[in-house]
């Protein structure tokens, strides 16, 4: 009889560790790896891979921002991982089937990735210029969601998506506080913040491990890098710099670009003598029209001048423009030239996606014998 019940008792113990055995098996705890970042040129993002998870941390989802870390986890490997609590901000299953997007310029580096039909929703479809985006817009597949900062949450949970890539320029937006507490992932992108072209562009690697396509998008940067290096060494080549004088009058106040910002890096890299490339401001300066008739009345270019297209509307819109040589011999250029059917600025969702291609627009315009086969396409004279 004791037999029997030490026989009894060492079953027992063997049904239970080959139950834990299984357990173990099912819900295995994190196990921290060596990591490896990959980020050559963005400030606001890392992606780095673990034995079988990839870690995210966004560093700068907006001026001032916390810092968010997201893991992201193959969608069969999700319930074989235990993640300390509160460890991440969330853990999000890959590859994704659906996602809402709420800012234009998440659109091309989806679309470059080939999952642009993922998207289900966005906050003002109007916004939406590129033909691919319209059409899924057209046929119902990218619902409209109100505005970004008063998202319809209803609509959103609605659709279901496996997550919102947020836009926001602070930790106020209660749509995204209702989204989250429903279940539903916010995971912020900061490519606006972003101050460089290629650290702008470089924000399609954040992207690709949301669909395992991490290969993928190192190659498509790689190629957009080397066309914008190619195209700065060109334009090392150039025998003169012009002057060039940037922004417009908006209610009295003239907004040049900061020397610091995405837009006086572009006019570094294509060789011109920016007027205002010594100050550090990485946005706009607000200045007075006298100021800048100081220093800009004689420049030989001007860009991005205002939302006018037509010489005939920006004078209109200042009797003020009229009094700059480049107005005068017809040398305004612009990037709000193309816009999508139903409004929206091509140049704000296309080109931080392709800055070798706004480059070599720049290099055409200040240096049109360095690239004569070149064809405008972001930044257009005025009519």
């Amino acid at each position: 009889m004791a037999k029997n019940q030490r026989s009894i008792l060492f079953l027992s113990f063997l049904l239970m560790v080959l139950i834990g055995c299984k357990q173990a098996e099912k819900k295995q705890p994190v196990q921290n790896q060596e990591t490896t970042s990959t980020i050559t040129y963005a400030t606001g993002f890392t992606v780095n891979k673990e034995a079988d998870f990839t870690v995210i941390e966004v560093t700068g989802a907006w001026p001032g921002a916390d810092n968010f870390t997201y893991a992201l986890v193959p969608k069969e490997k999700l319930p074989t991982i235990s993640f300390p609590r509160d460890a991440y901000d969330a853990i999000i299953g890959t590859p994704i089937d659906k996602v809402v997007i709420t800012s234009t310029t998440h659109i091309e580096p989806l679309n470059q990735l080939g999952v642009l039909n993922t998207v289900v929703g966005f906050p003002n479809t109007d916004y939406i210029s590129s033909p691919e985006a319209r059409e899924l817009v057209e046929n119902g597949q990218i619902q409209d969601l109100g505005m970004n900062d008063v998202l319809n949450t209803e609509m959103v949970l609605a659709l279901n998506p496996e997550l919102i890539v947020g836009f926001s320029i602070n930790n106020e937006n209660k749509a995204y506080d209702i989204i989250k507490k429903a279940g539903t992932p916010v995971v912020y992108n900061g490519d606006w913040v972003e101050h460089t072209p290629l650290g702008k562009a470089e924000w399609i690697k954040f992207f690709a491990p949301f669909y395992q396509k991490e290969a993928l998008g190192d190659n498509i940067f790689a190629q957009i890098e080397a066309s914008y290096l190619e195209a700065k060494e060109i334009a090392q080549k150039a025998k003169t710099k012009p002057t060039v004088l940037t922004g417009g009058l908006y209610k009295d106040v003239w907004y040049v670009a900061g020397g610091k910002s995405w837009m006086a890096k572009f006019l570094e890299d294509a060789n011109s003598d920016y007027l205002w490339a010594d100050n550090d401001e990485t946005g706009s300066i607000g200045l007075s029209l006298e100021s800048v008739l100081e220093k800009g009345q004689n420049a030989e270019i001007w860009f991005n001048s205002s939302s006018q297209t037509t010489y005939a509307g920006l004078g209109q819109a200042s009797t003020h423009h009229i009094q700059f040589d480049a107005f005068k011999n017809k040398k305004v250029y612009s990037n709000a030239i193309d816009k999508g059917e139903t409004g929206g600025l091509i140049f704000y969702e296309l080109a931080p996606s392709r800055p070798d291609v706004v480059l070599k627009d720049f290099i055409k315009i200040l240096h049109p014998e360095l690239l004569p086969q070149h064809q405008l396409q972001f930044i257009k004279p005025l009519q």
